[in-house]
């Protein structure tokens, strides 16, 4: 079979978008009620991206700790919303390119990683992860143009091949599919060839130079949803998107650098509009079932009388929070927890759960409901 065409099959897939600390939030947010509807322990595979892969990754290292009971892990708060929140609560990036940028032989990515080991997911290698769910960290590969992706049974790219049962560092798995260009970028990993098996497709397995150094940046450029490693996969895809708002601009400032960000902008939101039209499109078609929620979704699209009440006022305001890894405080935590479980729960109960959930929906921070915040 060839690599990354496993075939749809009964089960259910995630995948979790970019979008820095903004996303780690929302989307901690989306899983803690995913957990209490019991859906947590049916995932079979979360796929990530970026800050997304920020919240996989302390899912993952966490899992073997989680104590299920009827579908609910009990402590999933403290295990996995706990180390989240003191990790947002750092200043990663503007360390990571003052330290790397300075000091020689450090690299901005390294300085990322060493944070992520120190501060969220310790030193353990993807042989670590359990075999269920199949976590997958998507980066992309500079060299071959593709996403190259991270779990336990492989890491590869369908160009180059693959390496089976990699024991790379879950920390590199997530500082290369965080790796935002060009700041945090690019995240460099030197390899030996032989590590890789060529697989159907591998066009570029017999130039060696591919397999020796890999050049990776963030997952999001090449796939910003997260979502191939799933769609087409399973029988039920959800999706949790965390992704920035697209903004009109009549006074745009035309020099070159900011020409070229703006076209990077104008393809990532160009190719977020094409995948979420398609998926929507397998969903109206019956092709699979699921869910799509977004950070910039209005929860009264999802015509639920007892939707977790949340004003567009505020839903604007928290998508347009900054994509940054830098210090979050507690009212931008919680609001974007509230948020990101309020608009899953309200997607999940309209388009998947065929009854009423065992454990109705109440603000995680009731302090912060987003119905109060002004």
């Amino acid at each position: 079979m060839p690599f990354g065409d496993e075939g749809r099959e009964h089960g259910i897939g995630i995948a979790l978008s970019g979008g820095g600390f903004r996303a780690t939030l929302f989307h901690a947010g989306a899983l803690w009620r995913l957990n209490q509807l019991g859906y947590l322990p049916r995932i079979d595979r979360i796929s990530s991206i970026s800050g997304g892969s920020i919240t996989a990754g302390c899912l993952a290292v966490r899992w073997e700790h989680l104590h299920f009971e009827n579908n609910q892990a009990l402590n999933f708060e403290s295990e996995t919303i706990a180390p989240l929140r003191s990790f947002c609560s750092r200043n990663i990036d503007i360390l990571a390119v003052g330290i790397g940028a300075l000091l020689p032989g450090k690299s901005i990515s390294a300085m990322v990683q060493e944070a992520y080991e120190d501060h969220l997911l310790g030193e353990v290698d993807l042989q670590s992860l359990p075999e269920r769910p199949r976590f997958v960290f998507n980066a992309t590969n500079f060299a071959t143009g593709v996403s190259f992706r991270f779990s336990k049974p492989y890491a590869g790219d369908y160009r180059i091949g693959l390496i089976e049962k990699p024991t790379i560092r879950v920390s590199f798995a997530v500082t290369a599919s965080s790796a935002f260009p060009p700041v945090l970028s690019p995240a460099v990993l030197e390899l030996d060839p032989n590590s890789f098996k060529k697989v159907e497709g591998a066009d570029l397995y017999d130039q060696v130079s591919y397999r020796k150094r890999l050049v990776l940046t963030d997952g999001g450029v090449y796939d910003n949803l997260g979502l191939e490693t799933v769609w087409n996969r399973y029988d039920t895809v959800l999706v949790s998107d965390a992704g920035a708002p697209f903004d009109s601009d009549s006074g745009f400032d035309a020099r070159v650098d900011r020409q070229v960000m703006r076209a990077l902008d104008i393809t990532t939101n160009q190719a977020r509009a094409l995948r979420k039209r398609a998926l929507v499109a397998d969903f109206e078609a019956k092709a699979c079932m699921g869910a799509y929620w977004g950070i910039m979704t209005e929860i009264s699209r999802y015509q639920l009388a007892d939707a977790l009440p949340v004003p567009d006022e505020k839903t604007q305001e928290l998508a347009s929070i900054r994509t940054r890894l830098n210090r979050f405080s507690e009212s931008e935590q919680c609001q974007l927890i509230n948020w990101g479980y309020a608009v899953c729960d309200a997607a999940m109960r309209r388009h998947v759960l065929e009854s009423p959930p065992v454990v109705p929906p109440a603000w995680p921070y009731p302090d912060y409901a987003l119905d109060r915040i002004v």
